[in-house]
């Protein structure tokens, strides 16, 4: 059995050096992670803070907990998380979830679907992501996205892609895409890491599920693995 890692969630900092001097804190306290939720509040993108507090690290892997989905398109998530692990030197992971806040939604102008839909656009997502990440031309023709024969150099860091996190407050069931993503079969196979769509469990979401919660617990999550 992998041993189980801890992380803390940090949001909110009035400078650089509060934030990077709260980063090495965390680092001192033995914490293997320190991870940014994603908000449309008052606290820092989380992103480029996650950059800032592994540059302040030696050994501290960072990330997002958890990107809202419907917030950004999966070709700029997999473009910003390969910078980002490229960048960290190999210790960034990304978590990712449907999103729970129908008021930022409407402060952003998007609209609020069902729970099954956001799941569906979310698999989707995860599909694209995880193809441009392990370094496939990707293209893809889904209910939600389409892509067509697009890579991300400069790749990440971490082989065959950063962890990825998939964060729930809730059991849901979805169905899986209906249309799966293809990739150019000169340059990827599946087995090199072309896109492909998975079905989320029925009842659950399997073995890599964070609990997001409000986003001000610290994450318990199981040992990264490279699947």
């Amino acid at each position: 059995m992998k041993p189980f890692r801890f992380g803390i969630n940090a949001r909110d900092a009035g400078s650089r050096a509060e934030w990077q001097d709260k980063a090495r804190r965390v680092e001192g306290l033995g914490y293997s992670a320190l991870m940014v939720p994603d908000h449309l509040a008052a606290m820092l993108a989380p992103i480029p803070a996650a950059v800032s507090a592994a540059a302040a690290t030696k050994s501290l892997r960072v990330g997002t907990n958890v990107l809202n989905n419907d917030f950004r398109h999966p070709v700029l998530v997999a473009r910003e998380a390969a910078t980002a692990d490229l960048l960290s030197d190999g210790r960034f992971e990304l978590g990712l979830g449907a999103g729970h806040m129908r008021s930022e939604n409407d402060q952003a102008g998007l609209p609020f679907e069902r729970g099954g839909v956001r799941l569906e656009r979310l698999a989707e997502a995860v599909a694209i992501i995880k193809g441009l990440l392990g370094g496939a031309e990707v293209t893809f023709v889904g209910q939600h996205y389409r892509v067509t024969g697009h890579t991300i150099p400069p790749g990440p860091v971490q082989r065959p892609h950063p962890p990825i996190i998939i964060g729930a407050m809730a059991r849901v069931s979805s169905r899986s895409p209906r249309r799966r993503p293809t990739s150019s079969p000169s340059r990827a196979s599946p087995s090199r890491g072309a896109a492909r769509s998975r079905t989320f469990p029925r009842g659950g979401w399997g073995p890599r599920t964070s609990a997001c919660g409000s986003c001000e617990k610290p994450p318990v999550r199981e040992s990264k693995s490279s699947s």
